[in-house]
């Protein structure tokens, strides 16, 4: 077990800065993806030409997300920005039709109150969590072939266990992502590399957020039928 030495003032404080910039970042996200989706619903005919476009948005969106993971430390941090204000925007367009779901609102409150928890407890646990980074990647592939599977054989039984599987994983990423940030402004991240490294966790918690709300919507939805 990873203990972590005592924080002085300044190191508290340059936690706490960066923290607060990723989360700054990741609700500025959060509140565009759901403005977006809230006005194309209210507007029909933009609801109509986005249904007509959501492929394309959504290999919009990816590409956006590979740019963003995979250049992280070579954009600048206003490009980073922009590209990750881009996509939550996309996000809205894409997600608009979720909201003629009577479930949306809980779902959203329960994937606050869980991602507020795991986030928390991310941040004090005493564990190293870096270990688990392998363990998470595989369990994400795992499940997106088990998605594409679902796909075909329509399985009702293999929709829950998925929608289950999916809320636990994401939740566990929250925590595990969180404390990865965490170590980060420990080492010291100042300057323009701090700013990309908030964007870049913003994009990731946002991620998580996203990811969970889906599965526990699923669930929700699963719960009336």
């Amino acid at each position: 077990m990873q203990t972590y030495p005592s924080l002085k003032t300044g190191t508290a404080d340059l936690v706490r800065t960066f923290m607060a910039r990723t989360y700054s970042w990741m609700a500025a996200g959060l509140a565009l993806t759901a403005g977006v989706a809230y006005l194309t619903f209210n507007n029909e005919a933009l609801f109509y030409n986005v249904m007509n476009l959501r492929l394309p948005l959504m290999l919009a969106q990816l590409a956006l997300v590979f740019v963003l993971s995979m250049f992280a430390q070579r954009l600048s941090s206003a490009v980073a920005g922009l590209l990750f204000i881009a996509y939550a925007a996309l996000t809205g367009l894409t997600f608009s039709s979720l909201l003629a779901s009577p479930d949306v609102v809980p779902a959203f409150a329960v994937t606050a109150g869980t991602f507020g928890l795991m986030s928390v407890a991310g941040f004090v646990i005493k564990k190293d969590l870096s270990a688990m980074g392998r363990f998470f990647l595989f369990a994400v592939l795992g499940l997106v072939v088990a998605m594409i599977v679902n796909m075909f054989v329509a399985s009702s039984a293999l929709t829950l266990g998925i929608s289950i599987i999916g809320v636990l994983l994401f939740a566990g990423l929250t925590a595990y992502d969180t404390q990865m940030l965490r170590n980060l402004a420990l080492s010291g991240v100042t300057g323009e590399h701090a700013e990309r490294a908030a964007i870049n966790g913003a994009l990731a918690l946002y991620l998580d957020f996203i990811n969970m709300f889906l599965f526990i919507l699923r669930l929700f939805g699963g719960s009336r039928d």
